[in-house]
């Protein structure tokens, strides 16, 4: 991790959960890191929490990852303040149940909105940001294990997840186009889709029975796994990486 000392980190999602845990876990790693969310609230809260020292390096950013202004208008911010980006991680996503045939379409569409576009908005502008300043940067998309099997899940929840799986099994489709068109632009940038199982956050709750002993991965295991990728040699690319509990009893 020593390459990444005081370079700037863009955390997607980083109001609560996983994207909270790794926003922790690079600045304890000595990255400058910037946090965009909704709920620009819940992250000035963390920041408070943190050592005098890390709260200098965390700047949290309210945005709306779906929202290409929104997206806009926080990497311009970036541009202003740290002059580019060199680790982006998209963490931001939602679940939001619902039917494929009988569901809100609103609802799909907000998926569609957060889980596809929104890493689609932010990876274009940190491209844009490592390529102009010809730095061989990392984007890290945190996927999900539904992205590659669709068994993880009970069957009875299956059909209120149509499209949440779908979004997930999109990014992973995305994950080696953008790793075909790094090596297209002549860059050396690395892309990586991290898929867990079934993680303990409070974007689960009521779709999975209860947590127990080592059934679930907690929110550090994935942070961990974030600074396992970033800590590789420059010629080594982790393109996938699946983690699972131990006990975990689907495929």
């Amino acid at each position: 991790m020593e390459r990444w000392h005081n370079k700037v980190a863009v955390v997607t999602g980083a109001s609560s959960g996983i994207g909270a845990a790794i926003v922790q876990s690079l600045l304890n790693s000595g990255l400058c890191v910037v946090g965009l969310a909704r709920r620009l609230e819940s992250m000035e809260k963390f920041k408070t929490g943190l050592p005098k020292e890390l709260q200098e390096k965390f700047t949290p950013m309210k945005c709306n990852v779906g929202d290409v202004h929104s997206v806009n208008e926080a990497f311009d911010e970036i541009e202003r303040e740290y002059k580019g980006v060199d680790i982006l991680v998209n963490s931001a996503g939602t679940i939001n149940p619902t039917s494929l045939l009988t569901g809100d379409i609103s609802s799909i569409q907000e998926i569609l909105q957060t889980n596809i576009m929104g890493v689609v908005h932010c990876n274009q502008r940190a491209y844009k940001s490592m390529k102009k300043r010809n730095f061989d940067g990392h984007v890290i998309i945190l996927n999900s294990i539904v992205g590659h099997n669709l068994s993880i899940f009970p069957k009875e929840m299956l059909p209120v997840l149509g499209m949440y799986t779908a979004s997930k099994w999109a990014l992973t489709a995305l994950t080696e186009m953008y790793r075909q068109e790094f090596r297209h632009f002549d860059t050396k940038i690395k892309i990586t889709s991290i898929s867990p199982g079934i993680v303990d956050t409070a974007l689960i709750d009521g779709l999975v029975r209860s947590c127990s002993e080592g059934n679930c991965l907690n929110v550090n295991d994935v942070a961990a796994s974030v600074l396992y990728a970033l800590g590789t040699a420059p010629h080594v690319q982790i393109h996938e990486l699946k983690i699972k509990p131990v006990a975990e009893s689907v495929v």
